[in-house]
């Protein structure tokens, strides 16, 4: 039997080509910069029905609306959970700033912008504004992880995508009620607003304040796997969907509210509760631009006439001018960053998650808005993913210039005794070992490989560690000249 005669046979064989492929491409999309959006939209179209026809898919396939869905409440999740409400409170007008015009303004000229030159009725105009205005995170997840972005820069940003889409969620749900016909009565509004405001974010607020309180105390009665406290924060997304939308309320904006109440709780949680729910929804997101890619997407090419056209060219140029316009008064960031902060908007994944929910809906004319949204989506692939290249490739001219030594201590000389290690060297050491291991004359260097997220949540350092990016341990050591003989002792915690 064929893939394309199995629908599940070819399901699973595209679910492994996602994840090896990525898999094996992630460093050299890394060191290039090229997008790897642009790769996976490649892949999809390799494997639609422009290529090797294995995957036929339509907006109403059941395998894109499950993937969709559960992508879209995973983001929301991670999203929330990676908010810090302290740095929000300490940074709340720049956060302000960026939801702001960044966001709102941004959907409101959209939507005129839909109405004007489209002909859009006022709430499918809204709909496309609202979509169009979501910052894409995984777009922005190859320039936030490099080194050389201001942190000023890297901040606003991440809060933007953090926190967009929870704003622009309830727009669309709003939007599509009216299309629906839910403007009649007045019951009917205030319905709605106790579904969409209160019993999707209260089904969240408990499943997060019950699943983090258990989480809680089953690590001090009876400990916890660390391999099973990464997968509990999925179930956690899943079941505040899940009862969100057992009781008529919204399952994405459940997803957030739980993703918050665990932030606003602020239990000390290992990084993998974190980092395993954010590989799982990327793994989720590069699926769906694998299913889009096959030939739905690419619908966005056919609309490409002059009112499109010129509509994407306003969707695409308004967030830049309106942060230009909010954030240079202000004065909150360097003019660096401020560059960096307004052209990088990208429109991708999260903007189609946001218009399909009225496809699903079976909402009349969605398919056009879809088909809008995906040629600005290809468009912002391009312009903002060639951009990150462009960024890369100056970086690495930099490089090739001579760079003076970075000032650090002095690493340790080897032992001058010339003792043998022992045969066995421990898994774990105590700082009563390290010492020892110093007073002997041992060569022994302190490592601080905490991630990224740990460190910033910290603030504190230990005295004369050697700090080592752990996703990159290896190129590290070789940089700053590590020893090999030396005893290398890493903390993370």
């Amino acid at each position: 039997m064929s893939l394309a005669a199995d629908p599940f046979l070819a399901t699973l064989a595209l679910v492994g080509a996602v994840i090896i492929i990525s898999a094996l491409l992630s460093g050299l999309i890394e060191r290039s910069g090229f997008p790897q959006v642009a790769v996976l939209l490649g892949l999809g179209a390799v494997l639609g029905p422009y290529g090797l026809s294995l995957i036929h898919l339509d907006l109403g396939s059941p395998v894109l609306r499950a993937v969709s869905t559960l992508s879209l409440a995973l983001v929301l999740f991670t999203d929330a959970l990676s908010l810090d409400l302290a740095e929000i409170g300490r940074h709340l007008k720049l956060t302000l700033l960026v939801v702001g015009p960044g966001t709102l303004v941004s959907t409101v000229l959209i939507t005129l912008a839909a109405h004007g030159l489209l002909g859009l009725g006022w709430p499918a105009a809204a709909i496309l504004g609202a979509a169009l205005a979501s910052t894409d995170p995984v777009l922005l997840r190859g320039l936030l992880r490099r080194t050389d972005i201001p942190s000023s820069a890297r901040l606003a940003l991440r809060l933007e995508a953090g926190l967009n889409d929870v704003v622009l969620l309830p727009v669309v749900l709003v939007a599509m009620a009216l299309v629906g016909g839910a403007q009649g009565a007045a019951h009917s509004w205030s319905r709605m607003g106790i579904d969409l405001f209160l019993l999707g974010p209260g089904a969240g607020v408990g499943i997060g304040f019950l699943g983090v309180s258990a989480l809680d105390l089953a690590r001090k009665r009876l400990g916890i796997r660390r391999d099973y406290e990464s997968l509990y924060s999925l179930g956690i997304a899943f079941a505040a969907y899940a009862a969100a939308e057992s009781v008529h309320g919204s399952g994405f904006l459940a997803a957030f509210a739980a993703g918050m109440t665990i932030s606003f709780f602020d239990v000390e949680l290992c990084d993998c509760f974190q980092e395993y729910g954010e590989t799982t929804a990327e793994l989720a997101l590069l699926f769906t631009f694998v299913l889009l890619g096959s030939s739905l997407i690419w619908t966005g090419v056919a609309m490409a006439d002059g009112p499109t056209l010129l509509f994407a060219a306003i969707a695409l140029l308004v967030r830049p001018l309106t942060i230009l316009a909010s954030l240079g008064p202000a004065r909150l960031v360097d003019r660096k960053s401020l560059a960096l902060i307004a052209w990088f908007g990208p429109r991708g994944l999260s903007s189609l998650l946001l218009v399909l929910l009225p496809v699903f809906a079976g909402m009349p004319g969605s398919e056009r808005l879809f088909s809008i949204c995906c040629l600005v989506v290809l468009l912002s692939v391009i312009l903002h993913g060639g951009s990150l290249m462009v960024l890369g490739r100056f970086k690495d001219r930099r490089r090739q210039e001579p760079e003076p030594p970075a000032a650090r201590s002095p690493l340790p000389v080897l032992n001058p005794h010339g003792e043998e290690p022992p045969e066995r060297i421990p898994e774990r050491i105590d700082v009563a070992e390290l010492q020892r291991l110093q007073s002997l004359g041992e060569p022994a260097i302190l490592l601080d490989v905490r991630t990224q997220r740990s460190l910033e949540a910290s603030g504190a350092a230990m005295k004369d560690a050697v700090r080592i990016d752990p996703e990159r341990s290896a190129k590290e050591a070789e940089r700053l000249q590590l020893p090999r003989e030396a005893w290398l002792v890493a903390f993370c915690a």
